[in-house]
């Protein structure tokens, strides 16, 4: 393999680190954009830009941070790049719903899912990595670029949406069949 001539060589131990954060940064995508396809996607372009612009990392500091920055900034800039367009998913009517042995339980874990998804994106994201991806607030701080107080605002607001939105039962139902609930959650906690 050749190395381009504006390339630089990896140092080792970015290289490891990088590597070994790709997980957390596929589930934090997901969270994000709740579609694995598309989550996926994010996360390469997110890691081409770190890759591409790994000068700016400095050693010694939060690389989860800087990455899930990276990440975080990509999902936005496409989100209001894409909002002229509307995207079909020809798969949907392919899908099929598949019988499990206590179907309420898969009911009520799809309930919290969708509910998920009705909340604003900048209280989804803090509540998923406080939540569920064990974050501490000021690491959830550091990569929202926000204040320790706002997170945990917008931590306890997105607490109270989602449990008055799992109250009410007013969710916005989507075509995703309820059996792939668990996937879809356990999919945004980032491993640790």
């Amino acid at each position: 393999m050749t190395q381009q001539p504006d390339a630089q060589p990896l140092a080792p131990d970015f290289e490891r680190d990088l590597i070994a954060l790709i997980p957390h940064m596929r589930a934090f995508a997901r969270s994000l954009c709740g579609d694995a396809a598309q989550a996926d996607d994010l996360a390469q372009d997110a890691l081409s830009k770190a890759l591409k612009n790994r000068d700016s990392y400095q050693l010694g500091t939060n690389m989860k941070a800087w990455l899930f920055m990276i990440l975080r900034n990509q999902f936005y800039s496409e989100k209001r790049r894409s909002w002229r367009g509307s995207q079909l998913d020809p798969e949907v009517a392919e899908r099929t719903l598949i019988a499990v042995d206590d179907p309420e339980s898969t009911l009520a874990l799809d309930d919290v899912r969708q509910a998920l998804l009705m909340l604003p994106d900048t209280q989804r994201e803090v509540l998923v990595m406080v939540g569920a991806g064990g974050f501490s607030y000021e690491e959830a701080a550091e990569v929202a670029g926000v204040a320790v107080g706002t997170v945990k605002s917008r931590v306890s607001r997105a607490r109270a949406a989602l449990h008055l939105i799992l109250e009410s039962g007013a969710f916005r139902r989507d075509k995703a069949p309820a059996h792939e609930a668990m996937a879809a959650i356990m999919a945004e906690v980032p491993s640790r």
